[in-house]
Parts: structure tokens; sequence; C-alpha cells
């Protein structure tokens, strides 16, 4: 209690030299002033979107723009940054609350309300990069967010927990296609195929299928399994990818390059879809896995 006490006196500088002193030596002076100068935004603060804040705050980012409308349930706490005490909360205050425990010196722009048209720029305003927390079903806010980004020369991470296999992407406005082409998902394109074709771009090796239930995803519901320890892999790698972002350290490349590690299944790989969902290949993939998945294109409709 005394070091609390202490803590409490402690000047901006004097805090942040604490906080990031373990990490010099991987980081230069220099770099972490510029991550202390950096700005985040994070959309969507549920399995993975809450591990990205956290872990962004302890390695230093000095300013974020946190966006989600929801609040936490029991089914949550298997994956997501909450405890029992805080359920039927908002999301967003819970995170918020949590990430000025950790550094009340914080600039912290929340937004309750999610994001929507009518805040999607001021959400993205001063923005270095975009790390991509959003639920896996929201691809109406995904792509409202990632045309925005995209408009602004912002720098947008994904990385998605399917099974135990964790799958990274990086969208760089001048050197990738933007959402909509890569993922090959349009307004008119049915439900069922915008999810199917969402999660074939973002894992181009579906070795999840191997051990993966099936009957436990319930589309009509939005729901699907998800583990914690897929959410943890998915900050790690996302925030590495931040990171080497604002230090202008070479990194992952963009888009159409993808990154993918299987725990369970002890697989990575690392490559790239030219074409996108449009390459022969993932077309395949799609025909193959839309009539294999035919139940659970039923059962949304």
């Amino acid at each position: 209690m005394e070091l609390a006490r202490e803590n409490v006196q402690l000047t901006s500088e004097e805090f942040f030299e604490g906080l990031v002193s373990p990490q010099l030596g991987l980081y230069s002076r220099e770099e972490v002033e510029r991550l202390r100068r950096a700005r985040v935004a994070i959309p969507g603060l549920g399995g993975v979107g809450g591990t990205h804040l956290i872990s962004l705050v302890r390695s230093g980012i000095g300013a974020f723009n946190v966006a989600d409308f929801d609040h936490f349930e029991l089914r949550n706490l298997s994956r997501q940054y909450a405890r029992f005490d805080e359920l039927g909360r908002p999301k967003a205050k819970v995170l918020a609350e949590e990430a000025r425990r950790i550094n009340p010196h914080l600039d912290l722009r929340v937004f309750t309300e999610g994001i929507n048209k009518d805040n999607v720029a001021e959400f993205l305003e001063g923005v270095d990069v975009v790390v991509d927390g959003i639920e896996f079903f929201a691809l109406e806010a995904r792509r409202l967010v990632y045309k925005e980004a995209y408009r602004r020369n912002i720098p947008v991470i994904t990385a998605a927990p399917l099974g135990f296999n964790a799958s990274i992407l990086v969208f760089h406005p001048e050197k990738s296609p933007d959402f909509e082409e890569y993922f090959n998902i349009t307004e008119e394109t049915p439900r069922f195929d915008q999810l199917l074709l969402f999660t074939l771009g973002l894992a181009p090796k579906p070795w999840f299928l191997k051990y993966l239930d099936l009957a436990s995803i319930d589309l009509a519901a939005r729901r699907g399994p998800a583990s914690v320890i897929t959410c943890y892999l998915c900050t790690a790698l996302a925030a590495m990818e931040a990171v080497r972002i604002i230090l202008r350290r070479p990194g992952l490349k963009p888009v159409p390059y993808y990154f993918q590690v299987d725990l369970y299944l002890h697989r990575a790989h690392l490559g790239c879809l030219k074409k996108g969902n449009r390459s022969w290949r993932q077309r395949l993939k799609f025909w193959f896995l839309k009539r294999k998945l035919r139940h659970l294109r039923e059962a949304l409709e």
C-alpha cells in the first residue's frame, strides 16, 4: 500500500520512465518516446480488443481511441477482459477504467456507442494505426472502419482467432487492396457468403476445420466457439505489428500477405494471396465449403 501511495505522487515523466524502463534494450529511448506520442484506435473491446488495449498500454502507447457499445455477459468471462463483478457493465467503460489503473496519464477517448457512420471520422482523428477488435460477425462496422482508415491513409491490423488458429493481416492504404477488394465482399454479397469469404481471407489455410465441431456454430445467434488461448495469441501478433508500424520498423508485409499460426496442430505459414479471394484456389475453397456448410447457410436463412 505504501508503494501505491508513493506512485500517486509520481509525475507523468517519472511514471513513464518506470513503465518503459524494463523495455529499454528492445527499444531505444527515442523509440519509447515515439510510442508514448502515438495514438492507437481499437474498435471493439471483446475477446481480442480488450487484450489488445491492455497489452499496448503496458507497452507504453500513450493515447487511444476505443469503442464498444456492448455490455459484459457471463459467457464473456471465458475469454474477455472482465471479472464477475463487472457483468452487465459497458465494455468500453470497464476497459477504460482498467487501462487507467495501469497508466493514469493515458490520453483515452472512449466511444460507448460503438462505431457508426456518424462518428467513424471522429474515432479515427489523429490515429497512427488501427488494431481491429470488432466482433467477427459485425462486418458492416468493420467495412465502415476500414473504408475510413483507407481514406485517411491509416494502416489497419486485424488478428482473428479461429479455433486455436490465429491469423494476422496488415492493410496498408498505399500498398494493399482495400477491404472489399481483398475479401471480395460488397454490400450486395449474401450474408452467409460474406462470413465465409471473410473467414477464407483471414485464414487461407483453414486448418481449424480438422478439429472444430461445426455443430457448435450458430450464425443466427452470431456465436461460435472461441478460446482465451487464441485471443492472447492474436494480441501478441497484433501488438507486435502495431509497435513495428509506429516505430517504422520492418514487419509483416501488408495484404495480400498473411501469417497464420495454429497452436493445436503446431503449424505456421507465411503466405500471399495475390488476388485475394478472387484467386482460383480461394474460389474453389469457397464453393467447396459453401456446400459442406450448407446446413449453416440454411439455418441463417
